[in-house]
């Protein structure tokens, strides 16, 4: 029987969360998840048919917390005994390859083609702004924040970085570019002075790169296989996520496979995308996926009263959204807190403003060193466009009554009576939000403060102020569940909550629990907003919305 090599393709994308429309699930029927990833390569490490690990980098960028999430999935297989390579037609051509290749340091060997190119040229976080077209257009941004660091809305009210914006920029690339030169350093055997000098020298060739011991072969995707059938003999390439989704194939797989003897559960419910009142989005054509209060509360209020789930993990994806929302989904976490099972907050990407507002009640929460969190802020306004219509011929005019039924109105401005309002209700929810923040983290409201303003950090940072607890993946959050529910990590059963079935799905709801668990529809118009909102930086489901136009490249 020959061997079976698992194959990672990462030149495709991978999903964070698994798509709930079926033109989501359409689109990206080939992609892999994270969490299939790290689950094959779990399995792949104590299954004896696997003989060895190859990986093509390259295709759309990774962020640093997925990175690190697969570097410790290669770790562990890696500590098998098995090989794990990986290899890439080139680090990026014109940079944009120092996370690729971060990822690719926690592989035995590293192959890039003779052609290729090291552009590990460093970190840079970038924003971007629109107050200049904006006063070309004759669009009026009035916006409000809490406080300096809540930079989203900067974006629309000034044409460069503000001091604490710059302030928080440059740690977050600051932090990003320390852990990744760390990393770099352990695996490649390398001074850290060393791995500077070379990112500094950067972008090098690929001889260049063998010459620095950032590489150790040069070659082609057949010269890379070629050398593996050397190593290992014939085997069979299987792709991870393909391997992970086959049936039983050994009687201990038909073992696993059994419903009986039933083993307890731990539930896993995903927040992805923006927070808002309602139902889930499995989001449009041109719109990512939404989490909806309604359905994440009917989530955590079912596996509440289900006493096969033992413990819960919340794995975040999310920038934030609705306070309301948000402080909903809080409400109900601590809700099931207070049955006695572990909550434990996992943190993907981002995990950040309404993002953390929903994590901070757990037990415990679980980043990425390079995982973007805190924004512990808030952020309300409009854009006037009064005057840019009616460049082009439009006008509006409106009967009303009411002082305020036009408050938000995009065709006037706040009065100061209005503007007072913003203000209140801005001051309201920051201290609602810091108050019950120190609260969930232990922390004096004076400490917490000092850490909140808007400001963002990333995980490593975080952990350090302790906003959050511990470092690590979605594994090691299952571990810490695991763990404090007094489970056997590899004898339970891990669910998705909510679960409906295909004929769930059709039947009619009976309920309005029934009602939240359904996904919405969302139309090509929802879709093509948000997408207009999302380009322009607005924050198109609410008041705690952590900064849309920032990248960390």
């Amino acid at each position: 029987m020959t061997g079976i090599l698992l194959e990672l393709d990462l030149t495709r994308g991978v999903l964070e969360t698994p798509p709930s429309s079926p033109l989501a699930a359409f689109r990206a029927r080939h992609l892999p998840t994270m969490r299939e990833l790290v689950r094959a390569l779990r399995k792949g490490a104590e299954d004896d048919q696997v003989v060895g690990l190859v990986a093509h980098l390259g295709g759309p960028p990774l962020s640093l917390a997925q990175v690190q999430d697969l570097r410790e999935a290669v770790a562990d297989f890696r500590a098998s005994g098995k090989g794990a390579v990986a290899w890439t037609e080139s680090f990026g051509e014109v940079g944009g390859g120092t996370v690729p290749y971060y990822l690719a340091t926690a592989f035995d060997e590293i192959w890039v083609q003779p052609s290729g190119d090291l552009g590990i040229t460093g970190v840079s976080v970038q924003a971007t702004f629109v107050r200049g077209a904006l006063d070309k257009a004759g669009v009026i941004p009035q916006f409000g924040k809490r406080r300096e660091y809540k930079t989203a809305v900067d974006t629309f009210t000034e044409k460069e970085m503000t001091g604490p914006a710059r302030e928080m920029a440059s740690r977050l690339a600051e932090s990003a570019y320390e852990q990744i030169v760390e990393g770099i350093a352990v695996r490649r055997r390398l001074e850290l002075s060393k791995v500077r000098e070379l990112i500094d020298s950067a972008p090098l060739a690929a001889q260049a790169g063998v010459d620095a011991g950032l590489v150790d072969r040069l070659g082609y995707r057949s010269d890379v296989y070629d050398e593996l059938e050397k190593r290992m003999g014939e085997t069979t390439p299987l792709l991870a996520e393909r391997y992970v989704r086959r049936g039983p194939r050994n009687l201990k797989d038909l073992r696993e496979s059994l419903p009986w003897p039933q083993k307890p559960v731990v539930a896993v419910i995903r927040i992805s995308g923006g927070i808002n009142v309602g139902r889930n989005s499995g989001g449009g054509p041109l719109g990512g996926p939404s989490s909806g209060s309604d359905t994440i509360g009917a989530a955590l209020r079912a596996v509440a009263d289900d006493d096969k789930v033992k413990a819960v993990v919340l794995r975040i994806d999310s920038p934030g959204g609705s306070y309301v929302a948000s402080d909903a989904i809080r409400h109900e976490v601590l809700r099931l807190r207070a049955t006695g099972r572990p909550v434990i907050a996992s943190m993907g990407s981002v995990a950040a403003s309404g993002g953390y507002f929903v994590a901070m009640p757990a037990d415990v929460i679980v980043a990425q060193p390079g995982t973007i969190t805190g924004s512990i802020g808030v952020l309300s306004g409009k854009g006037v466009v009064r005057d840019a219509l009616g460049r082009i011929g439009i006008s509006q005019e409106a009967v009303s009554q009411g002082q305020n039924a036009r408050m938000y109105s995009a065709q006037e401005e706040f009065s100061p009576e209005q503007w007072e309002r913003l203000e209140e209700t801005l001051d309201r929810i920051y201290e609602d939000f810091v108050a019950k923040a120190a609260q969930d983290r232990g922390l004096p409201v004076a400490d917490l403060e000092a850490l909140a303003r808007g400001r963002v950090w990333t995980g490593a940072d975080a952990q350090e102020r302790k906003l959050v607890d511990e470092l690590g993946g979605f594994e090691h959050a299952l571990r810490v569940a695991c763990n404090r529910a007094g489970l056997d990590r590899d004898h339970i059963a891990v669910t998705a909550a909510p679960q409906r079935n295909f004929l769930d799905r059709l039947r009619p709801p009976e309920s309005t629990e029934d009602l939240a668990a359904q996904a919405k529809t969302v139309s090509l118009t929802d879709g093509l907003t948000s997408a207009v909102y999302t380009a322009l930086g607005l924050p198109p489901t609410g008041v705690l919305t952590m900064p849309m136009t920032w990248r960390l490249t």
